[in-house]
């Protein structure tokens, strides 16, 4: 803003004489923002009536329109401990017998308290229980059907293996605190049971350190069939211990072979002169070694090629021995097992299989505790109902079991219509109803706030927090007086509700179901076009009148459906035409949205044009005044001159 000197010539206070000036024109911008702030809290004001008129068409009118709504069924039950119920729309009224044997279940799976240098935790790895775990050890998981291995060693931690059971489909953690591991299924029943067992001899070492070797059936079928296969295996590793030496006898042969096949050759014929080489008998390998020694001194070049020759053959010579030491050959050369071997073989399977059969012998001494899932089991009218679940959906009954019955005890399931929730459904619309129709009155019927505008920044200031707040109620409160839009929706309402609905050739009307307004003299101040329910314990002003809509639901509920059927849809068909999108508004909406929107934005631009025009009116009185003082100063000066040339 530019710097402004006035009046310093003519002691003039040119601002306010400017200030003066301007005023009319600064009027106009404040009466153009008042109007836009006006126009604001006119469209808040619709945007929040417009959401409730909605939420009421969205909700409980639209759900009115439709018959299977208020096909309402409820099932009392006479013990609630042992069953819950949840009556849909297909359940038929009826009384039925239930019995339940047996509820459905997890598996579960307690570990023995586990023993070890130190308390576990979760970071704590499996060497620290104290077993050999140099090798990988398989646990076999088998959940609903379906089989996974864990691969375990020393190095992994108590925390890795909780997952790993977690991976392969359980629900398992290790408590600290008691040393154990927990282990279940993540569902109930027999198809989601699991076990857990060993896969290989590590893993049953594994699992009993771990205080989880429980002798599942899985397990059991498993372990009794490697011991039935004792036989089999002494066999399988004999023939395959049978078949590795004969092999590695005929393969260190054929090396021997060519050890001496190498000394054949024409270069060292002269060399080996009279000594058998297709021989390998001990002593004439040992000639050989000799004269391979003596030639260090007379022939160096072909000892240096052979110095080693003697000590390869030693090697392959000494192997070839071990396996032979592990064979016997007959005058045909056939070998076979010696029997210490056979004895070795035998006895390691037999170690293999006391092994499983201890772990199977084991079901009273690992201290591991397996409960087996369960399926439900129910009795509906005689007919008896498993499930892997404690819910069973039955002719349409959802039933959830809590306990099974005791004894003899038989519990009542009645099915029934739902009166109350008919009923209640109907109450709840008018209660939304009738706040959204007194709230349009209200507004409709308002006082009226001529003389007061919203206030200036200036005018505020002038003013209490109070006072303000005050002040602005007043409009606010007032911005829907009399407006036309307003009275012709809140008109549509009342006017479908009280000209009523044909039913099977006659017309009935609220009032014939117990359903009125109350007296114009008794009802309050803008609640004069709300409905009460006769007999509704909730409301004050009929709670004493008898109760005719609910003993028309027990007693003719099908024209209480027709006729609140076609009531509702009269409703809604007037309301999704008052809210049809027009040039002036959009779509759900029953104010003149679109249009109140480029009023607002015309004044925006219009206050901009005011407020440029004002600085520009502004700035040329300023200018005006600022010519006058130049004007004056040169008229000092020149009087000055002329009275110095005067001698004064």
């Amino acid at each position: 803003m530019p710097m402004r000197l006035s009046g310093l010539m003519s002691g003039m206070d040119t601002e306010s004489v400017i200030e003066q000036l301007v005023a009319v024109k600064r009027t106009k911008v404040d009466q153009a923002k008042k109007a836009q702030k006006k126009l604001q809290w006119k469209q808040e004001t619709w945007k929040t009536l417009n959401a409730k008129i909605k939420k009421l068409y969205d909700g409980a009118l639209s759900n009115l329109r439709f018959e299977s709504s208020y096909m309402k069924k409820v099932t009392k039950v006479s013990n609630s401990n042992v069953v819950s119920v949840i009556t849909g729309e297909a359940a038929m009224n009826s009384v039925q017998n239930l019995k339940v044997s047996q509820m459905a279940r997890s598996g579960y799976l307690t570990g023995r308290k586990i023993e070890s240098d130190g308390e576990l935790t979760a970071d704590s790895r499996l060497s620290k229980l104290g077993y050999d775990f140099s090798d990988t050890g398989i646990i076999k998981v088998k959940v609903g059907g379906e089989e996974k291995e864990i691969n375990v060693t020393g190095a992994t931690t108590i925390g890795e293996l909780v997952q790993s059971f977690k991976d392969a489909g359980l629900n398992a953690s290790f408590d600290a605190a008691n040393q154990r591991f927990y282990i279940a299924s993540k569902d109930t029943g027999i198809e989601n049971d699991f076990s857990v067992s060993a896969g290989d001899l590590g893993g049953l070492d594994m699992l009993e350190a771990l205080g989880l070797n429980y002798v599942s059936d899985e397990a059991k079928e498993r372990y009794q069939g490697i011991i039935d296969s004792r036989d089999t295996m002494v066999r399988e590793r004999l023939d395959s211990k049978l078949s590795e030496l004969t092999a590695e006898h005929d393969r260190l042969s054929g090396l021997l072979e060519g050890k001496l096949e190498t000394l054949r050759d024409g270069k060292y014929a002269d060399v080996f002169d009279g000594i058998n080489l297709n021989s390998s008998d001990p002593a004439d390998i040992q000639k050989i070694k000799e004269r391979i020694g003596e030639l260090k001194d007379s022939n160096p070049e072909i000892y240096n090629e052979l110095k080693d020759w003697g000590g390869s053959w030693d090697s392959l010579s000494g192997r070839l021995n071990n396996v032979d030491s592990q064979l016997d050959f007959d005058e045909h050369g056939t070998a076979s097992l010696k029997q210490s071997v056979k004895d070795e073989i035998t006895g390691e399977v037999d170690a293999i299989v006391s092994r499983y059969q201890e772990a199977l012998n084991a079901d009273e001494k690992t201290g591991a505790i397996k409960n087996d899932a369960a399926d439900a089991k129910i009795v509906l009218n005689g007919v008896e109902y498993t499930g892997a679940r404690n819910t069973f959906e039955i002719n349409g009954l959802t039933l959830t079991v809590n306990s099974v019955t005791s004894g003899d005890e038989t519990v009542t399931l009645t099915t029934q219509d739902d009166t109350d929730g008919i009923y209640d459904m109907i109450k709840n619309f008018f209660k939304e109803y009738n706040e959204l129709i007194n709230e349009m009155d209200k507004l409709y019927n308002a006082d009226s706030a001529r003389g007061y505008e919203p206030l200036t920044d200036e005018e505020k200031e002038a003013m209490s927090d109070t006072e303000v707040e005050e002040w602005e109620k007043k409009i606010k409160d007032a911005l829907l007086r009399r407006d036309t839009t307003l009275g012709s929706v809140s008109g549509d309402l009342k006017e479908v509700l009280m000209q009523g609905v044909m039913v099977n050739g006659k017309q009935l009307y609220l009032s014939n179901f117990g359903i009125e307004t109350l007296s114009y003299f008794t009802a309050p101040e803008n609640e004069k076009n709300a409905y009460h329910i006769n007999g509704d314990p909730d409301d004050a002003s009929t709670s004493g009148n008898a109760d005719k809509l609910r003993s028309m639901i027990a007693s003719d509920p099908q024209t209480v459906v027709d006729f609140f059927v076609g009531l509702s849809r009269n409703l809604y068909s007037k309301l999704t035409e008052d809210m049809a999108k027009t040039d002036y508004s959009s779509s759900y909406t029953v104010y003149e949205d679109v249009k109140m929107k480029k009023e607002y934005d015309d004044y925006t631009a219009k206050i901009k044009d005011l407020e440029k025009k004002l600085a520009d009116y502004e700035d040329k009185w300023y200018s005006k005044f600022a010519d006058m003082e130049t004007a004056l100063s040169k008229m000092q000066q020149n009087a000055s001159a002329v009275t110095a040339l005067l001698g004064g």
